[in-house]
């Protein structure tokens, strides 16, 4: 198991690129399973999740070829069914909880598919039945087979259909969309999750053949198609990224740009870190944050205290809230961070406090932070990574603390991150992987 020691305390400055996005990576590469046609794939960002997956598609008789620094192609001429039915296919999946989207194209184009049940961060439960229901609707049929702990999924061909999804889950989302793409007739997805990854999916399968309508809201509708060709995809700058690294400038009272960010893709997030009272500007497609001594969480126009919570896009993403927790604990002022997706995304800070940090944790879902005003510094602290988000976040918390920290369970980082020590000591960081 590897770990990070960090030296706190140095300042950041200069330029600093986000990756390509991890969760659009992810649906893109299912999607490639959709056309027998060479599909090419830039941006892909060097990550542990997204290598694993790349890996299975290989496995799974995927003729996949690198092009280049971030790029990649993919021709799904001919599966291997035997190994995709096999143990070892099954075991691989339940490491990977992306692998959930491999289930729509699959069944849209195959008639059949077998996972089993993913894995990812242990952030609480997160439930497959808006894949399985919308799979379902649209005519496949589902068997758990509990020897094997797999779901086996069949269709002699799947059938458009209306369909209210009883949540906008960004994967539920993507995996009915690449099984209706290839089904007979009309399908229309009803409270469909339309966040920027959402979008840039169904532009592909768009210049793959397929008719998708209502792009960007939570109303699709989409025209079943026989068959899907070839393209050519760019993938986003990483949202999450960003966020972190606006988070890191604030926390460190570094002078950073941030290049290249896709800001229109942004959405509420360059908002909510100005909620905390962190001044950036936005220079082209860049972002500037300058260095500040201070920063001020603001109140509602009442006066009451400011909430910050998580919600389906065009709200707040989720995956930023364990920043935007930790850049809190260093601002004048207090909040209450609201994570309402995940029970178990806050039980990290219990590492905080150790460190020093004022905070309340009133139930698995909602901390209140007291902000230090950075009027006293964190301290060093021997932490464990117990998932992506934290991790960055404690991170975070460990550039800006007094001392030396170390941070265990860093695969957890590198699941999301692509040579995250390398691109930070690059502008002032102290951090060694050992």
């Amino acid at each position: 198991m590897a770990s990070f020691v960090i030296e706190g305390g140095h300042r950041l400055s200069g330029d600093i690129w986000p990756q390509g996005a991890k969760n659009e990576a992810l649906q893109i590469i299912c999607a490639t399973l959709l056309t027998g046609e060479e599909v090419t794939v830039h941006n892909l960002p060097d990550i542990l999740d997204v290598n694993n997956l790349i890996q299975l598609m290989r496995d799974m008789g995927v003729l996949v070829s690198k092009k280049g620094i971030g790029t990649y192609s993919f021709q799904a001429k001919e599966i291997d069914w035997e190994y995709i039915e096999s143990d070892a296919f099954l075991k691989k999946c339940s490491s990977l909880r992306g692998s959930v989207m491999l289930v729509g194209p699959l069944v849209s184009r195959f008639g059949k598919a077998t996972i089993s049940k993913p894995g990812g961060d242990k952030i609480g439960r997160r439930r497959l039945d808006t894949h399985f229901i919308g799979i379902q609707k649209l005519g496949a049929s589902f068997n758990y087979n509990e020897e094997r702990e797999s779901y086996e999924i069949s269709a002699d061909r799947l059938t458009g259909c209306y369909m209210l999804l009883d949540e906008a889950s960004v994967t539920g989302t993507a995996n009915i969309v690449m099984a209706a793409v290839l089904a007979k007739g009309r399908t229309t997805i009803y409270n469909a999750a339309c966040e920027p990854y959402i979008q840039q999916l169904c532009h592909l399968l768009n210049r793959m053949g397929a008719h998708i309508t209502g792009i960007a809201s939570n109303l699709l509708t989409i025209e079943g198609v026989d068959e899907l060709h070839g393209a050519e995809h760019t993938i986003l700058p990483d949202m999450i990224e960003v966020g972190s690294f606006i988070g890191m400038a604030a926390m460190t009272g570094s002078e950073l740009n941030i290049k290249n960010v896709s800001y229109e893709n942004l959405g509420i997030i360059p908002d909510s870190f100005r909620r905390l009272g962190i001044k950036l500007e936005q220079r082209g497609d860049d972002i500037h944050v300058p260095a500040q001594e201070s920063y001020q969480i603001e109140s509602f126009i009442d006066g009451s205290i400011m909430t910050i919570a998580d919600a389906p896009w065009p709200g707040l993403t989720p995956d930023l809230l364990s920043v935007m927790l930790v850049v809190a604990t260093q601002a004048k002022g207090s909040v209450l961070i609201h994570q309402k997706m995940f029970e178990s995304r806050l039980f990290f800070v219990d590492k905080l406090i150790d460190m020093g940090a004022q905070i309340i944790l009133c139930d698995p879902h909602r901390a209140v932070v007291i902000g230090h005003n950075h009027a006293m510094k964190l301290r060093g602290g021997n932490m464990t990574s117990p998932d992506i988000r934290a991790g960055i976040a404690l991170l975070i918390a460990a550039m800006s603390a007094e001392g030396i920290s170390r941070i265990h369970n860093i695969e957890q980082i590198d699941r999301g991150y692509q040579d995250i020590e390398g691109r930070l000591n690059a502008i002032g960081a102290r951090i060694t992987r050992i």
